[in-house]
């Protein structure tokens, strides 16, 4: 039988090591879907128990040099600084013994050879073993293996000294790539320490403080003043300002009553609340993000594929070339076999892969972590790659483009005075739960104005409802309801007409067969959609709205926002709009994660605006959580930035190995300035793409 197994592995020294894990786990009968997340250190895979067992694939991890622990475990170098770390003591271990080494080189220089070869040696054995490690499990192609090579013909071709600066430098590379994954790891894991570590469980009327990760669903907790909440739940007591901004990025605390619900690692800013307990710890929001984003580091995007199958030819490739610099000039040409193969070592350290490795999962990791802070979720770095090359984004109307609620836009009135017409309509209307019935009451309360009783309310099958107020029946229909009722003018039937141009819905109230006046409803274009749609025209995407309203609406809401539209769309229809559409490039659907699932599975790309529901975090390979129809141009250009980020890194790691490679064959690059390359690079590419975690977002 079949089951997640999750190991923690600490030791990889770059992101080339992952490959080199995942390759020899893959071999092993009973693993499959085997994936390793460089930044956070996570083996996954699915054992079957019936073939393989948790210990056989621990040991072949630990056979290639690598520790082990179980997911759950405390991480085997977590909270240690740099000192403590495996990697922190080798670099001061060879720091000492090259020290000591120039000592002795001067105090009795007749041995500085020996000493600075055993300097070097030393210092290389944690390598060496490792390099030993791989090549005994089928993998000899390795950095390690390269750095080994290197050393010790160095020592041969009596570059002692060089041989030792080389283990040192790098020993200090391996250890900042160790700090960068390291801080780029925090940044995301920053998160879960949102939650706090206890809760207040309320029971038959008293409280007392539990561990938060006990919580059950179900269970009552209270959350005081200034307290961050410790479970998704919703409210069951009171009524509080909640600071969602760790959470969803949004600045302005939402005010919440009972029945709203609320994400765990929001701040309750105001008065005491009680929540009913809705998911349990491993599945609230914020364990979703993480989880999210973890999986999104560890799916490898087109670019980061490629550079993968690349370095399994490109290492071989660089030993085969150092190979032949070393032996063909001397044997054909009449050079001198000291000074080419010392050109020959300085390639194969030249040749390290370990910055061009890094360049695309560095970048991703950061561009993914940066959006996850900012609301914006990615389901790994194939996604976002993808968004950047779009060429077309289809909308939803309903609860993407819009609110997903009508409100009321336009009031008129055409006989006596507003506030008497809105207290006759308030009170025929109060006993609904029609939409645009709520959005008429919840419009005359907002305005102070008191409704009163009504009796004998009636439905009028689908036309309008009807109600006795005081001694007046009043009714409110649809115009053309109330034109059979009483004859309405010349200018109340233009203005009628062109309230519905704009793609409004009107409601007539009559009072018997006299025509009090007019409430007007649409539901509103989201704040900001207009500015997204004119962003995403600079960004030269053409933007499209399908929606299943009718025509004349859906061409009003469209000319506000300068797009084009198709209405009186099925769900079907949607699918062979989309398939349409992907005939001109690359195409991404924004919908709701619930209706609009079929398009959103057709496109190219699908974008869910969700507010971190369920749905909107599994149906679609994005999700927005602020429900900000401008963060769809915010996706596309960091989706930009981490491709040009990426580029640039490729271009810092093939240009420095290029500039060195034709100096070390004009004889200017030493051995030490040849890893000092191969370092500088990996340590250029890695703060390249720690500048992505600090990307700033307009939204």
């Amino acid at each position: 039988m079949a089951r997640e197994l999750i190991l923690q592995v600490e030791g990889m020294d770059c992101a080339s090591c992952t490959a080199k894990i995942e390759k020899a786990v893959c071999a092993i009968p009973g693993a499959n879907n085997v994936s390793l997340n460089y930044t956070n250190q996570r083996l996954k895979l699915e054992i079957d128990e019936s073939t393989t067992s948790d210990d056989a694939i621990s040991k072949v991890v630990e056979r290639l040099g690598y520790k082990v622990s179980k997911s759950g475990e405390k991480p085997i170098a977590a909270d240690l600084s740099w000192w403590q770390t495996a990697k922190g003591k080798l670099v001061i271990a060879s720091g000492t013994l090259l020290v000591i080494a120039t000592v002795f080189s001067f105090v009795l220089p007749q041995y500085a050879h020996l000493v600075f070869s055993a300097a070097a040696l030393l210092a290389l054995i944690p390598m060496a073993r490792k390099a030993a490690l791989s090549t005994w499990a089928g993998q000899p192609f390795t950095i390690e293996t390269l750095v080994t090579i290197a050393v010790f013909g160095a020592i041969i071709i009596n570059e002692a000294a060089e041989a030792a600066v080389v283990v040192f430098l790098f020993s200090i590379g391996e250890m900042l790539e160790m700090l960068a994954a390291a801080k780029a790891r925090k940044s995301v894991q920053a998160l879960a320490d949102l939650v706090p570590k206890s809760a207040f469980l309320v029971v038959e009327g008293k409280t007392r403080e539990v561990s938060a990760d006990t919580l059950e669903v179900g269970d009552i907790i209270e959350v005081r003043p200034g307290g961050r909440i410790p479970a998704d739940g919703i409210i069951s007591r009171g009524s509080s300002a909640i600071d969602e901004a760790a959470v969803t990025g949004e600045s302005i605390p939402k005010n919440k009553g009972v029945g709203d619900g609320v994400f765990a690692g929001s701040i309750n800013a105001e008065g005491v609340i009680r929540l009913r307990v809705e998911k349990a710890a491993q599945n609230n929001m914020i364990s979703r993000i993480l989880q999210m984003v973890e999986e999104a580091q560890a799916s490898k995007s087109p670019t980061a594929r490629f550079i993968d199958r690349f370095s399994t030819y490109y290492t071989p490739a660089v030993i085969l070339v150092s190979a032949m610099i070393a032996i063909i000039p001397p044997l054909y040409m009449g050079g001198d076999w000291g000074e080419w193969s010392y050109k020959a070592l300085a390639i194969l350290l030249i040749g390290c892969p370990c910055a061009l490795v890094l360049s695309t999962p560095a970048a991703i990791t950061s561009g993914i972590s940066s959006g996850a802070r900012h609301g914006l979720l990615m389901k790994g770095g194939a996604i976002l790659e993808a968004i950047g090359k779009v060429k077309q984004i289809a909308f939803d109307k309903t609860g993407t483009l819009t609110r997903g609620k009508p409100m009321v836009t336009d009031i008129e009135v055409f006989a006596g005075k507003q506030d008497t017409m809105l207290q006759l309509a308030g009170a025929v209307e109060a006993g609904s739960s029609h939409p645009l019935a709520v959005a008429i009451v919840n419009e005359i309360k907002t305005r102070g104005i008191e409704i009163p009783d009504a009796t004998n309310s009636q439905a009028l099958s689908g036309r309008g409802v009807r109600a006795t107020v005081g001694k007046k029946v009043i009714t409110i229909a649809s115009p053309r309801f109330a034109a059979e009722m009483t004859p309405l003018n010349k200018s109340q039937i233009e203005f009628i007409q062109n309230l519905e141009d704009e793609g409004k819905t009107v409601a007539v109230v009559l009072d018997n067969e006299k025509v009090l006046g007019l409430f007007a409803l649409r539901d509103e274009l989201r704040k900001g959609a207009v500015a997204a749609m004119k962003s995403l025209k600079e960004l030269g995407i053409s933007a499209i709205m399908l929606t299943g309203d009718n025509a004349r609406t859906g061409a009003a809401l469209a000319k506000q926002l300068g797009i084009d539209v198709k209405a009186e769309l099925m769900p079907e229809d949607k699918l062979v709009v989309i398939s349409e559409l992907k005939k001109n490039g690359s195409v991404a659907m924004v919908g709701d994660g619930i209706n609009d699932a079929p398009a959103l599975a057709t496109a190219d790309v699908g974008i869910a605006m969700g507010g971190g529901t369920d749905v909107a975090l599994e149906t679609a390979d994005a999700a927005l959580l602020h429900e900000r129809v401008s963060d769809v141009p915010e996706l596309v250009k960091l989706s930009r930035a981490t491709m040009a980020n990426i580029h640039q890194n490729i271009t810092i790691a093939l240009g420095l190995k290029a500039v060195f490679l034709v100096t070390t064959l004009l004889g200017v690059t030493s051995l030490w300035m040849a890893i000092l390359a191969d370092t500088g690079a990996t340590v250029l590419v890695t703060i390249n793409a720690l500048r992505l975690l600090a990307y700033k977002f307009k939204s």
